[in-house]
Formats: C-alpha cells, sequence, structure tokens
C-alpha cells in the first residue's frame, strides 16, 4: 500500500481537475446523509482537500462542532487554506489511531477514505471507540472499477505501462465495494442499523485531458510515475487519449461508488 502521507503531491490538481467530476458530487451524497441543521459535535476523516468538509459545514447549524481530519499534510494545508474563516477545527491524524477521548463525537463522516487504509476492521473499531452510543456513521466507498469506466481507463494504460509493478496497481481502491463484506465489517466493529445503498453520478462534457491530468497530478501515481523515469505529460496525454476514445472529447460517463450509513451500538 502506499503511504497516504508523502503520496498526494498535487492537491490543487485533485480538487479542481477531477474533483468537480467525481469527488464533489460524492461529498455532496456523503453530507446528504446528515441531517439539515445537525446541532452536535461531527469528526470528519481522510478529508482531502475539503470538499465533503465544506458541504457538511454547510449542513450543520452554527453552534455545531466540526472536527475535519487528514494524515497529508499537504492535503490538509490545502483544506484549510480554501475554507479559512468557516469555523472548522483542523487535525492532522491517523484514522487508525485517533488522537481522540472514547465517546467524543456524535457522528463521523469519511468520504471515499476507507478503502485505502490497510485493516479496514481496526479502523471501523476506532471509529466505534470515538463515537458516542447512537452515534451517526456516514462513509463513501468507490463501486467496482469496472463500474468507474475512466478509472478502468486508467489502470489498463498505466498497468499496461508498468506490468507487474504493484505500486501501480490502480485497481486498489475499487476493490472494497462488496456490500455483505461492508455489512460485516460495520457489524464486527459494533454498528448497528446498517444501510449500504449504491449511487451512481453521471459525467457530462467534461475535458479528457483535465481527468487524466487529476488522476496523475493529483494522486500518489504521479510521483512514482516521475521516479520511473517517464513523463508525466506524456502519461496524461496516454490517458486522455484512452478517455476520449471510450466516452468522446467532450468526455461523457459516470462513475459509481457506494454510500453506506450506520449507528453506534452501545459498548
Amino acid at each position: 500500500m502506499l503511504d497516504p502521507s508523502v503520496g498526494f503531491t498535487g492537491p490543487r490538481s485533485y480538487d479542481e481537475e477531477i474533483g468537480p467530476y467525481t469527488f464533489a458530487p460524492f461529498a455532496r451524497e456523503l453530507a446528504g446523509c446528515l441531517p439539515q441543521g445537525f446541532d452536535g459535535e461531527l469528526l470528519e476523516l481522510a478529508c482531502g482537500t475539503g470538499l465533503v468538509t465544506r458541504e457538511l459545514r454547510r449542513r450543520m447549524a452554527p453552534t455545531a462542532r466540526l472536527v475535519a481530519t487528514d494524515l497529508n499534510p499537504g492535503m490538509l494545508a490545502f483544506a484549510r487554506e480554501r475554507l479559512e474563516g468557516e469555523p472548522i477545527e483542523w487535525h492532522e491524524a491517523n484514522a487508525l489511531s485517533l488522537p481522540f477521548e472514547t465517546a467524543s463525537f456524535d457522528g463521523i463522516a469519511c468520504g471515499l477514505g476507507l478503502m485505502f487504509l490497510p485493516d479496514r476492521a481496526a479502523a471501523l473499531r476506532e471509529w466505534r471507540r470515538v463515537l458516542r452510543p447512537g452515534g451517526q456513521l456516514m462513509l463513501t466507498v468507490w463501486d467496482r472499477i469496472e463500474e468507474n469506466p475512466h478509472a478502468l481507463v486508467f489502470a489498463q494504460i498505466i498497468e499496461t505501462l508498468f506490468p507487474g509493478d504493484a505500486e501501480m496497481r490502480f485497481r486498489t481502491p475499487y476493490e472494497l465495494c462488496d456490500a455483505a463484506v461492508l455489512d460485516g465489517l460495520l457489524a464486527g466493529a459494533g454498528f448497528g442499523e446498517r444501510h449500504i445503498e449504491t449511487r451512481r453520478i453521471a459525467i457530462r462534457g467534461a475535458d479528457p485531458r483535465r481527468i487524466a491530468s487529476g488522476q496523475i497530478r493529483g494522486t500518489p501515481r504521479g510521483a512514482l510515475i516521475a521516479a520511473r523515469g517517464l513523463a508525466i505529460e506524456e502519461v496524461v496525454a496516454r490517458v486522455a487519449q484512452g478517455l476520449a476514445a471510450q466516452g468522446g472529447d467532450p468526455y461523457d460517463g459516470y462513475c459509481q461508488g457506494l454510500v453506506v450509513q450506520a449507528r453506534a451500538l452501545p459498548a
């Protein structure tokens, strides 16, 4: 697994190039799980560039407390800058070992982050620890890569360029997609009232070059590609050509994920 503390080298590319087509729509889907006017204490994990953070804050009462965390200092700094002035507490934190007291939050939100953690069961147990009984867990994960055609194109091209290179395998984020497996992980960590729904988001009129650039410059693969001696622009061009061949230029397609909700059971 890539070290998430060093991998994401392009927060702005992540946020502005691919974010509007994929991450931002799912940020809104996740935030929609939070009751409008929520007035408790909410913890966000793996906040990235703040796409989910912004949507959560919009749904919360002015007196509610929002704590946003990420392991990557670059992502956290970007999020803090873009949301400067908002009533948000920012913390650099590992989602597997949180620096918070037991039963200190009424809700937890994690957008497209759980699948990157090396021990998902341990992560969910840790999240349950900091939730108060009855507290709400909200998270999203990607569906299988075949239901995310833009990602499949990228994975196939990268794997062709780097055959057998485990670090360049792009399919991992799309492998925590079995609802039964997710349900079992949640149950084992002490969550009840579990609900898992599939959501599909249309991508319309996108620039394939911007999607390709965001997939590469805004993810760990950009640094890895450069370290292997390939020019980033060359790889971006190849991926953009593959996307255009699949969905046209401008690009039309879709992305698909799972929206998960559960409640913390009494310890």
